[in-house]
């Protein structure tokens, strides 16, 4: 990567949108320096969009990867960081698993419906069958 990087540079790097990068700057995640009319983004902006995308990617919340990037600007050493980073981790880890054992739930759930449907359709049809057969032979 170099130095510094226009927008349209950036969005093909990061394999993201133009928008996308100014909805990011929007919410202070990074912030260019300015041109002209140009957004010129700095080596501290592509690595605060590397790891915006990283924590959009863990499904992170807006909030949680500002405030991660944030310590990662003031922290005097990693740990801090990587202390906050593996909370939000066991935080979304949490949400994940509960959210699976969600889905589990409903499909046994769906299976069991499908079940009782299949059933019934079973029996309208054998009631239906001896209907016609009842009819046919008075």
């Amino acid at each position: 990567m170099n130095e510094t990087q226009t927008i349209t540079e950036l969005a093909r790097d990061f394999g993201v949108t133009t928008r996308a990068i100014r909805y990011w700057e929007s919410h202070g995640l990074v912030s260019p320096a300015r041109e002209g009319g140009n957004r010129i983004y700095s080596k501290r902006d592509q690595t605060r969009l590397k790891l915006a995308l990283r924590g959009k990617r863990l499904g992170l919340s807006l909030a949680e990867i500002k405030d991660l990037i944030d310590i990662y600007d003031t922290a005097e050493d990693e740990s801090t960081q990587l202390l906050s980073f593996l909370g939000a981790l066991e935080q979304r880890r949490a949400a994940l698993e509960q959210q699976r054992d969600d889905i589990e739930a409903v499909l046994k759930e769906i299976s069991r419906f499908e079940r009782q449907c299949r059933a019934m359709l079973k029996a309208d049809q054998a009631v239906a069958s001896a209907s016609r057969k009842n009819a046919r032979t008075s």
